[in-house]
Parts: structure tokens; C-alpha cells; sequence
């Protein structure tokens, strides 16, 4: 195979239109009319407005390359490595708990309104976890890294963190009797928004999708999540509804007084991609192998981000708390 041929091939996988050609050339565009038929339009138009976002970037004047390093090289892996593994976690989880479910459902509007909701919920947990378990957070911090917002950062995922996801998110799906089905069809529109949210501020300045913003997640709440402003930390950990982050406490808006500060609060080496990728792994191992006694050795790896065996605590909850107690004006936006 040429090199030319492979560039062919890797980017008809990337931009995901192999059916779209396949119903060009059959000249049959009947299955437009089907859910799989629509799924095969929609599901390109992600890679191609991130592209497009990237050429944007290249007229802007503060555009850097570099900003786009750590996305990059963590897709390479997560294509070779984290699909896979993810797939196959996935098939193993609908085909091990299946006889296990609560009940069965259909495949109706109302069904699937309900499996949005249970879907969220395992999105809920296992984001949560992520930022809640430094274990967890090891294979969650490299989406937190980049230092700048855009469509890219969707890519930037530790190559293990797709499989522990989708092992919490369909294991709690299909106990709770969403049928796989609606399963794939949530996962889909969960994919897609998931990335949409990621879009940079070249493209969509405020992108609070105007009414819309009271009911949803947009792409300004994501930018919140991303933020390591204190007001900012922990918060908006839902992908699309906001129900459970309203349930849980943990929905924050963006202020407008308050610009978002991207990345994560320690020191990083600028545009590392080993630092990102392995940093938070690397200061674990650090603060494990510095600690004294099985117990304190063990907390470390359960314990959120910024726990100390002296202490001297610097989690996420304690410094968000302590900064709204002395400002008193970031609570109220």
C-alpha cells in the first residue's frame, strides 16, 4: 500500500464516511431515510468542523500549533489502543449483564427519553469518579491538560479512560434496563455532543445556544468544567441534560466576571505531551511510595486529588470552598 493510499484510508476513518460513499456510489439513497442512513450523515460532521476549526486557527492571529500537540499524539494511541479495548468492553458488559436487568425496555420515544436520563446518570458516576479518585483522575487529567479550548480536546483522553467510562456507563444502563438499542443510539448522540462541546471560542464566542442554556449543557458550560478558576472546579460533570448535576449540586453556570482558566492547577511543562499523558501518574507513584504505612500508601490512591497523609489538604472541594467563603461575589455570578 502507497502512502498516498494510507493517508486515503486514514482519513476516511477519521472523518467516519465510509457509509456515506458506500450510498453515493449505490446511488440508492433510500436508507437516508433510516436511523443508521441519518447516523451515517451526521456522524462526520464532527471531525469536519474540527478541521475546520483548525483552519479558522490558522487565519487567527494568536493561532499556535503547539496547542494542538497533546490532542494529537493522544489520538494516535487512543486509535490504535483505547477503541479497541473499549469495543470490546462494551460487547462483554451488554452480553455479561443483560439476563441481569432490572426489566426490559422497547425501542419508543418514552423508553428512550428514560435510557437519556439512566445514560447520564452513568455519566454522572463515572465523571464524578474521575475527578473524585486520584486513581481514576490519572487516566482523566490528560482531558484536563490542554491549556486552550477547541475541538481537538476531545481527542485528549489517557488511552484507559474510554473503557473505564463506558464499563460504568453501560453497566449501569443496561442493569437499569435500557435495551441496547436505544444503548447505541444514546451513545451516538452522547459521542457527538460530547465533542461539539469542546468547540473553541474561535468558533463560538459565548456558544450558551441562547434558550437553550437553562435546559442543557452547552459548550459554555464545558468550558467551566474545564476551568481550574476555584469557582470552577468540580462542576458541570453531565454530558447533555443537566439533571443530575442540578440533583447533585454540582451544576455551575459560566460568569461573566469570572473568565475560565483552562487546564489543571499544578505546574505543567508547557505543551508536554509525556507531562499530560503521564505527569499525574508519575506524582502518584511519587506520593505512594513517600507515604508512610499500608493505609496512607492505599488512601492515596482513593483519595481525591490533593489529599495528604499530613493533612495540609489542597482538593478540589477545599479550595472551592475556601474561595467563595472570602469571595463572597463568586457564588452570585
Amino acid at each position: 500500500m502507497s502512502i498516498v493510499e494510507s493517508i486515503h484510508d486514514w482519513a476516511i476513518g477519521f472523518f467516519g464516511v465510509e457509509e456515506v460513499i458506500r450510498i453515493i456510489k449505490s446511488g440508492d439513497y433510500r436508507s437516508l431515510q433510516t436511523l443508521k442512513g441519518i447516523m451515517a450523515v451526521v456522524g462526520p460532521l464532527l471531525p469536519i468542523v474540527t478541521v475546520l476549526e483548525f483552519f479558522v486557527a490558522l487565519f487567527y492571529e494568536k493561532f499556535k500549533l503547539i496547542e494542538y500537540k497533546i490532542s494529537f499524539f493522544s489520538y494516535l494511541i487512543n486509535a490504535v489502543i483505547g477503541r479497541f479495548i473499549s469495543i470490546a468492553a462494551v460487547a462483554y458488559i451488554i452480553g455479561t449483564l443483560s439476563s441481569h436487568a432490572l426489566f426490559k425496555s422497547s425501542f419508543t420515544w418514552y423508553w428512550f427519553i428514560y435510557g437519556y436520563i439512566i445514560w447520564e446518570l452513568g455519566h454522572f458516576v463515572y465523571h464524578y469518579l474521575a475527578h473524585k479518585v486520584r486513581l481514576l483522575w490519572c487516566l482523566h487529567s490528560t482531558h484536563h491538560a490542554p491549556r486552550h479550548m477547541n475541538l481537538a480536546v476531545s481527542f485528549a483522553h489517557f488511552f484507559l479512560e474510554a473503557p473505564y467510562a463506558d464499563v460504568i456507563r453501560t453497566s449501569t444502563c443496561i442493569l437499569l434496563g435500557v435495551s441496547p438499542p436505544i444503548l447505541f443510539l444514546v451513545m451516538f448522540i452522547d459521542g457527538f455532543w460530547g465533542g461539539f462541546i469542546h468547540i473553541g471560542e474561535r468558533l463560538g464566542k459565548k456558544a450558551r445556544c441562547g434558550f437553550l442554556f437553562d435546559y442543557i449543557l452547552t459548550p459554555s458550560h464545558h468550558r467551566v468544567h474545564h476551568g481550574r478558576n476555584p469557582l470552577y472546579m468540580d462542576t458541570n460533570f453531565c454530558n447533555l441534560l443537566n439533571i443530575w448535576d442540578r440533583v447533585f449540586g454540582t451544576y455551575q453556570p459560566e460568569s461573566d466576571k469570572i473568565p475560565v482558566e483552562y487546564g489543571i492547577t499544578r505546574e505543567m511543562k508547557d505543551h508536554s505531551f509525556t507531562d499530560a499523558y503521564f505527569g499525574e501518574i508519575v506524582f502518584l507513584i511519587k506520593d505512594v511510595a513517600s507515604a508512610p504505612g499500608i493505609k496512607n500508601k492505599l488512601l492515596y490512591l482513593v483519595k481525591p486529588p490533593g489529599w495528604s497523609h499530613e493533612g495540609d489538604h489542597k482538593t478540589a472541594k477545599r479550595v472551592r470552598d475556601k474561595a467563595l467563603q472570602e469571595n463572597a461575589w463568586m457564588s452570585k455570578g
